[in-house]
């Protein structure tokens, strides 16, 4: 690896980690003032524990020297082995990865799940579910690899693998209290400024990805911009049209579906297919959202229709329109190949995540929801015993 694809991709590592912190933002203004640093904090914990899970153990399932098919090995405990600048490079850009991905999970089941129990599902949802996945996508060993699925930058490891784990986390913990009415965002400019930090920080996440600095970076850049900017213009004007407002969050949500659709494709689909990737998933996100009152599953902050069917799209438009392989040029192989992965990380992702959160939910002195009083009094102080906003500073 020369000196300027090192400093490259350093950079994009330090992006990447950007976008925890981006997403705690995010996430916090989505939810009431009352919940507002613990959603935070689901987050945040998630760059300390899932930092270390992976330099022990983490990075060694996943990528771990003489792994079969479907695991890695621990021969990289602690990261032993682990010695040239291309493998340690390797090893930081993937930890981002990890760190961020159970932090969008934490979306979905905010404002009513114990942050002790979160810790533990941290722990080990990485161990048993994130990097499994990881090994069949994106090891050389890995079984989904070597069959010749295609995912770019995470659109089943990160975005299917957590908007999955977000179903059966809400299907566990329930609907929040007192939401009959409706909940507003306490916080618009907070969801704004994550969401111009999360978008900052994916170039990082997908430009990074083809671990070089290169043409294939360039495009994958260039993709990223283009896809968001149309989620986000699909998301603004079907909202218009059904609200006669033009919402920030909705813009702010727009451009994340555009964001999370294109990862798995950016290194390998044109511009031109970027603009159609965005124009389908803003659809197809916008309306997943919309009719989500349908259902009685209270996701809160929208982790599958966003994430999930990210993920899924994105999967599905790569088989299409990738420049080598796709079935604009003939072949249907690459995207049954897709398809394949996109139910295998289904299923696996759904099945392990329910069995860790039944676990979890019986232990004594565990247990994923929040009590009654703690969830009315609001998690901020019955978890943290702090406030987010203090009237004037003397009390």
């Amino acid at each position: 690896m020369d000196s300027g694809s090192i400093a490259w991709m350093l950079v994009c590592s330090a992006l990447v980690l950007l976008m925890t912190p981006g997403l705690a933002l995010f996430y916090g203004g989505l939810v009431r003032s009352k919940n507002v640093i613990s959603t935070m904090m689901y987050s945040f914990i998630s760059m300390g524990v899932a930092s270390i899970v992976w330099v022990l153990w983490g990075y060694s399932l996943s990528f771990g020297e003489g792994g079969n098919s479907f695991i890695g090995t621990l021969n990289n405990f602690s990261l032993s082995g682990v010695e040239s600048v291309e493998d340690q490079i390797f090893a930081i850009f993937q930890m981002m990865f990890a760190i961020i991905t159970p932090a969008l999970i934490t979306g979905a089941f905010c404002e009513r799940f114990k942050f002790k129990t979160y810790l533990i599902f941290l722990v080990l949802w990485l161990t048993f579910v994130y990097a499994p996945i990881a090994h069949w996508v994106w090891d050389s060993n890995g079984w989904l690899y070597k069959m010749g699925a295609l995912d770019f930058a995470g659109g089943a490891v990160v975005h299917i693998n957590a908007g999955i784990a977000a179903i059966a986390a809400v299907i566990f913990v329930g609907r929040r209290r007192n939401i009959e009415g409706g909940i507003e965002p306490h916080n618009v400019p907070l969801v704004l400024i994550g969401t111009g930090i999360l978008w900052f920080g994916w170039f990082g996440f997908n430009a990074g990805s083809g671990l070089a600095a290169d043409g294939i970076a360039v495009n994958a850049f260039l993709v990223t911009n283009t896809c968001a900017a149309m989620g986000m213009l699909v998301w603004l004007i079907l909202g218009m049209m059904h609200s006669g407002k033009s919402s920030g969050i909705g813009a702010a949500t727009g451009a994340i579906a555009g964001l999370a659709t294109i990862t798995p494709a950016a290194g390998f689909v044109s511009v031109g297919s970027s603009i159609i990737i965005g124009l389908i998933t803003g659809i197809v996100t916008f309306y997943a959202v919309y009719f989500k009152t349908k259902i009685s599953l209270d996701d809160a902050l929208d982790v599958f229709a966003v994430h999930g069917l990210g993920g899924i799209v994105g999967l599905i438009c790569l088989g299409i329109f990738a420049k080598e392989g796709g079935l604009i040029n003939g072949s249907s192989e690459l995207l049954i190949n897709n398809l394949i992965m996109i139910v295998v990380t289904i299923i696996y992702s759904l099945f392990v995540s329910v069995l860790l959160l039944k676990l979890l939910d019986v232990i004594p002195g565990l247990g994923l929801r929040s009590t009654n009083n703690e969830e009315d009094f609001g998690l901020d102080l019955s978890d943290h015993g702090e406030r987010a906003y203090i009237a004037d500073g003397a009390d």
